[in-house]
């Protein structure tokens, strides 16, 4: 029960994060570029890729995992929201910006994976 607990914890503060971040990014781009959603999948990815790498580096890190990775990180990147997005770009006839936030959002979040990654292999390996 501790998991489901730390999962649904963790994902209601993530998704609250997401919603703030989303908010903020209407409000500062006001733009059809959904900026809120590609800002939280890309440090998102980042943050994923940090955590994992630090977590690698402990015994017994499980409920944390459950808690940040499974939870917050999962709640806060959103890729349902992506595939939306990419659908409303696509009926508006948005061409341009659907290009750049799929290619955008894909290849920006792997590396920003692989940085997190990198980045946590060397403060905490």
């Amino acid at each position: 029960m501790n998991g489901i607990l730390n999962v649904a914890i963790g994902g209601a503060l993530g998704a609250s994060g997401r919603y703030l971040i989303g908010q903020w990014a209407g409000r500062t781009f006001n733009s059809e570029f959904p900026f809120g959603t590609f800002i939280v999948n890309i440090f998102g990815s980042l943050l994923m890729g940090i955590l994992i790498g630090w977590l690698l580096t402990r015994e017994g890190g499980e409920q944390m995992k459950l808690f940040l990775a499974t939870g917050f990180l999962g709640g806060f990147t959103t890729f349902s929201a992506f595939s939306l997005d990419v659908i409303n770009l696509l009926e508006r006839k948005a061409y341009t910006p659907f290009i750049l936030y799929v290619s955008g959002s894909v290849v920006l979040a792997i590396a920003a994976l692989a940085i997190g990654l990198f980045v946590a292999k060397r403060v905490f390996g």
